[in-house]
């Protein structure tokens, strides 16, 4: 017997995961991307993981799924993809004209247990939110392209092109229109079953799918730059600040150092940014990218001087009720949906992918239940709401 072929469309970390755990079961995943792999948020994003940060609503059962399946990849994928279990810290910054040197330096003295490199004039507050148990971090691009490189190697493919369409019969999505990258030749993918990992362009499915009306995902457009740490300064200590610029303004910016000699800081969020036609159309702005650069002086020294090596954005997909949207499309019993994961979709990408392939393969999601993530109750609140 063949083996089924899932059309994955969408080259992320969702994608890459869920075609990782489909080929895992035997199925032949073709992941049919419009850019690149990892082009947007899961290129762009953090990669910082919590256990139990998300305990006490329905995403925790997922997210502690998903922090365990993160060390298994890690230990098992042959790649190195920057994993490791970090310290996590909260911080105030207070802006230079609020204090003096000599307070800043009292200051430092009340927290010993800051990093060294730690070490702005402007630090305020500290408090130890997170250890080696419960916390960790992992390079979102690298994972996702090994995901997608060990599903490549048990059979399946990826293809760069967009999606424009659907055929539909019967109740069955029979394939998906792919218009190549470059070419611009159409042709129909033949699916068993598709899965649509969007990310924020998941806005699309309810012009495909009449199944979809009332489903809706919009994108959180987020700023964020990468650092040289060549030397090595930094340590396995990530950073959550409450931060107030000069301007007055309040942030809420986030450090990560990366093994290899980099250090990620993101924090500046612009809301009803329309998104654009592609993530290749994604640019970050100016003023954005300077003021993280002074989150970083303002943390440490040493990073108010590193090279800028990267500035960028991205959007995050984000739904009307802050949860996922991970199962089957009402309507259509061969089709799925996982989009919707906001800031935790690194964190949560494995145990969506494991669960989703057991969904499409076994009939049923096993490792998490996905009751709550059920993509259906777009539909219901829309015909409750006509009612």
């Amino acid at each position: 017997m063949a083996a089924p072929q899932v059309v994955v469309v969408g080259g992320g970390i969702i994608g890459a995961a869920t075609a990782y755990y489909l080929s895992a079961k035997g199925a032949r995943p073709i992941v049919v991307e419009a850019v690149s792999p990892a082009c947007s948020a899961s290129g762009k994003a953090g990669g910082f993981l919590a256990l139990d940060w998300c305990d006490g609503n329905a995403v925790g059962p997922l997210a502690r799924r998903s922090f365990a399946l993160h060390a298994e990849l890690a230990a098992t994928l042959g790649t190195d993809c920057g994993y490791r279990r970090v310290r996590t810290h909260s911080i105030s910054v207070r802006q230079p004209a609020q204090r003096g040197a000599a307070t800043a330096a009292a200051a430092s003295k009340r927290l010993p247990a800051l990093p060294d490199w730690v070490d702005g004039d402007n630090i305020g507050q500290a408090a130890l939110i997170g250890t080696e148990e419960n916390t960790a971090q992992v390079h979102p691009e690298l994972l996702t392209r090994a995901l997608l490189q060990r599903a490549q190697d048990a059979g399946g493919s990826l293809q760069l092109g967009a999606v424009v369409g659907l055929a539909v019969e019967g109740g069955r999505v029979t394939g998906a229109r792919v218009r190549a990258r470059g070419s611009g030749q159409e042709r129909e993918l033949p699916a068993d079953a598709v899965v649509f990992a969007m990310g924020a362009w998941s806005s699309q499915l309810a012009q495909w799918l009449l199944q979809l009306a009332g489903f809706s995902v919009s994108g959180l457009k987020v700023h964020s730059i990468v650092l040289d740490d060549s030397q090595n300064r930094t340590t396995p200590d990530c950073l959550f600040l409450a931060y107030r610029g000069t301007d007055g303004k309040s942030l809420e910016p986030e450090v990560y150092p990366r093994p290899g000699g980099q250090v990620y800081i993101c924090g500046v969020s612009e809301e009803d940014v329309p998104v654009p036609a592609t993530a290749a159309d994604v640019h970050p702005r100016p003023d954005a990218i300077a003021t993280l650069q002074g989150v970083a002086a303002s943390v440490s020294q040493e990073l108010g001087r590193a090279e800028l090596l990267q500035q960028q954005a991205c959007y995050l997909p984000c739904t009307d009720d802050g949860l996922p949207a991970i199962g089957r499309v009402p309507g259509l019993e061969n089709a799925y949906v996982a989009t919707g994961h906001s800031c935790w979709g690194i964190l949560n990408a494995p145990a969506t992918g494991e669960a989703l392939s057991e969904l499409i393969m076994d009939g049923k999601a096993k490792s998490v239940d996905l009751r709550a993530f059920d993509p259906a109750r777009f539909v219901r609140r829309r015909a409750a709401a006509r009612a």
